[in-house]
């Protein structure tokens, strides 16, 4: 395939992605756009840049078991969170900025309007970040987050699920998305889960057990590829 090849643009599949307004989903009301959306021309700033590959990160940025130490390790179980950022065409993204966020072992966020019950971890600040590699692999250790409740409905629980934040090649290129376990039985009745309608888009977003990059008798691991676009492109949040 040639370089020109490679740089095709793939429009946007509508269907692939839920609708801003799914009313079961009670948040996405008041946000969903109430007219018609308007492309608006990106300027150079915007579609250029930044450059990620002079970042400099911390020695634990991406090791959440270590970048919020009080102390201690926090609580719960230790696993691995690894995988490859493509594109359609599967060519790496490079040197791009992988940002992830998550509830600690008890389903608690380290956040001031977060008020569930559970407590907080003195260990466990919940973020981290990292770039990818010249493969466009990326990976972090962390805690496997816990399920919670919320007001949705009266007894609707989020599945255990890591906020992850892709940079592409640029600011205006930045994707949003969650992953979700393999196994979970909380998986199909998340109402956000249930706004979106193909069954692929929703495997899409579940990370997959990986034996072969787990540590013994340490942690687990898991692996989460991220396509930007294309026939298996990962679902990205609209809400």
């Amino acid at each position: 395939m040639s370089e020109q090849d490679t740089r095709r643009f793939m429009i946007r599949d509508r269907n692939w992605h839920p609708k801003a307004l799914t009313p079961d989903y009670k948040t996405s009301v008041p946000r969903s756009p109430r007219q018609a959306l308007v492309s608006i021309p990106q300027t150079a700033s915007e579609s250029t840049g930044p450059d990620f590959s002079h970042l400099e990160l911390g020695r634990f940025d991406n090791d959440l078991l270590l970048n919020f130490n009080q102390g201690g390790l926090p609580i719960g179980e230790r696993i691995i969170l690894a995988g490859r950022v493509v594109d359609q065409f599967g060519k790496p993204v490079t040197q791009t900025l992988v940002e992830i966020w998550q509830a600690n072992a008890g389903g608690r966020y380290r956040h001031k309007n977060d008020r569930y019950l559970a407590p907080l971890d003195p260990n466990f600040g919940g973020v981290g970040r990292t770039r990818t590699n010249a493969e466009g692999y990326y990976s972090f250790r962390t805690v496997k987050p816990g399920p919670y409740p919320w007001r949705n409905g009266p007894n609707d629980w989020r599945p255990a699920h890591i906020h992850v934040s892709v940079s592409g090649p640029s600011i205006a290129t930045r994707l949003i998305t969650q992953l979700y376990f393999e196994g979970d039985p909380l998986i199909p009745m998340c109402p956000i889960v249930k706004s979106i309608a193909n069954p692929e888009a929703v495997q899409s977003l579940v990370a997959r057990l990986d034996m072969t990059n787990a540590n013994p008798m340490d942690c687990l691991a898991y692996r989460f590829d991220i396509v930007l676009r294309g026939q298996r492109q990962t679902h990205f949040e609209n809400c």
